[in-house]
């Protein structure tokens, strides 16, 4: 039997990183993957659908034309766009070939990863090796709620829906988070009717509740249809595609689609592990770590959607540099994710660092709120693209406590506060660096230039600066 002294099980960016990071350091790795290695995020996930929203906003720019008295006609072909998020698979997918990490040292196995005991893991068909240390990065799947009928009448989700080589003409989607909201917008785009029937009183439950309207009234505006408060109960086939009963103001109501697609959530990839032969802790199938990364049994570890905390890749990434410094080196490194930032990549775009304006104020301490509206940014005023909001939050001191903003590009022009949060710098220190004229980031500066202009107003010195400049002048 092979010895190891690390066992990485996944191959998707968590997995991937702590793979190549153990190896550059030396230990001994082997890779356990069951197809092809890059993860969700490269074969169904990040790639493709950013692919595909960049596709339909290509599409949604040239229908902009007519004010320029430009006609646009036609449908627009949606197999473009799937040849086309294909193509960006295949060429970022050469960076996650076997042969890389082969190359590294890795020893690369493909197949089913089972635990046969806490050191030992059965790769199925093939062998079993043993580890010193484990690292468990299996990733996540999406769910499938029960609904009544649903796997009868068929069904959609992040990983079929970019398979499709022609979009659907009517379109249910099945949860009013990121995924179902970037899919909706592109369909959308792309000439399909599309409605969202979402069980929360609102969509993006986590996203700042100032944000979030700038949002719905862009998908809405686009021919978006939301349903909140409401549940799917049933989906049957019919002659004329897929009837859905949802109750909605306790009635039911009886809709009809072409295509459903399920974006409420997502389950961790854990079922097949047999982690009860190394009696691993777990909840719903989550495994269970400690800050560390650790899970109950010391040398095993969880990183990534499988741990349950945030399904974002660079999450993964994150946890993946961690978890080799105390799998590989023997540390002692906790995990903080209070500098974590996310992007759903609807147009606008939504920015999210930290605290909401909500979660901030329940902590019961003093803060600070600084908002910018994009039509006093000069340069979204000149883009006319002024639909949008920063908004900074701080406690007394100008400490940054959460960063929000909903804009076109929100996700690269917010990245200075994701920096000055993460090394402590307060809002003011953002405000005295110079920003180039006119660029995105400028409504950054402007609201720190909030901070100084609160504080002087406030400032005791105040009256007494304004007497001294009266009389030097």
């Amino acid at each position: 039997m092979k010895q190891y002294d690390l066992i990485v099980i996944g191959g998707g960016a968590g997995g991937l990183t702590a793979a190549a990071g153990g190896a550059n350091f030396g230990a001994k790795v082997a890779l356990i993957n069951k197809g092809s290695l890059g993860g969700d995020c490269l074969w169904t996930g990040c790639v493709p659908t950013k692919s595909l929203i960049q596709s339909a906003k290509i599409i949604q720019t040239a229908k902009k034309a007519s004010i320029f008295d430009l006609e646009v006609n036609g449908l627009p072909n949606f197999k473009v766009a799937k040849d086309r998020l294909n193509q960006s698979i295949s060429t970022i997918q050469k960076h996650d070939d076997d042969q890389r990490f082969i190359d590294m040292g890795i020893d690369v196995y493909h197949g089913s990863a089972s635990f046969k005991n806490a050191n030992e893991v059965n790769i199925e068909g093939q062998t079993s090796i043993r580890g010193k240390r484990i690292v468990i990065a299996t990733g996540s799947r999406p769910m499938i709620p029960p609904i009544e009928g649903i796997k009868e009448t068929g069904f959609l989700t992040n990983e079929t829906a970019i398979q499709l080589d022609k979009q659907p003409k009517s379109l249910l989607v099945v949860g009013g988070g990121p995924i179902g909201l970037e899919f909706a917008q592109s369909f959308t785009r792309f000439g399909t009717k599309v409605t969202i029937v979402e069980m929360g009183i609102s969509i993006l439950g986590k996203e700042d509740s100032d944000l979030v309207p700038y949002v719905i009234k862009s998908l809405e505006k686009e021919g978006v249809q939301f349903i909140t408060g409401a549940k799917v109960l049933k989906t049957e086939k019919t002659d004329f595609g897929k009837q859905v009963t949802i109750e909605h103001n306790n009635q039911k109501k009886i809709l009809q689609f072409d295509e459903v697609l399920l974006a409420s959530g997502r389950v961790p990839n854990s079922d097949k592990l047999e982690l009860e032969n190394a009696a691993i802790n777990s909840n719903k199938g989550y495994v269970t770590v400690n800050q560390k990364l650790q899970t109950n049994v010391p040398h095993i570890y969880a990183i990534g959607d499988v741990n349950g905390y945030y399904p974002f890749t660079h999450k993964a990434g994150y946890e993946g540099k961690l978890v080799v410094s105390n799998a590989v080196f023997g540390l002692k490194r906790n995990v903080n994710y209070s500098n974590l930032p996310w992007v759903t990549y609807t147009d606008p775009e939504l920015f999210h660092l930290g605290l909401t304006e909500e979660e901030a104020r329940k902590t019961g301490k003093e803060i600070k709120v600084y908002k910018t509206t994009l039509d006093d940014v000069d340069r979204f005023v000149s883009d006319h693209e002024t639909k949008g909001l920063i908004k900074i939050i701080t406690d007394k001191k100008g400490v940054i406590l959460g960063a929000h903003a909903v804009g076109p590009g929100a996700g690269d022009f917010m990245q200075e506060v994701v920096f000055a949060k993460q090394y402590g710098h307060k809002i003011g220190s953002i405000s005295n660096v110079i920003h180039p004229y006119p660029t995105h980031v400028g409504g950054v500066q402007r609201t720190a230039d909030l901070y100084w202009r609160e504080k002087l107003a406030s400032s005791s010195i105040t009256n007494i600066l304004k007497k001294y400049v009266k009389w030097f002048r």
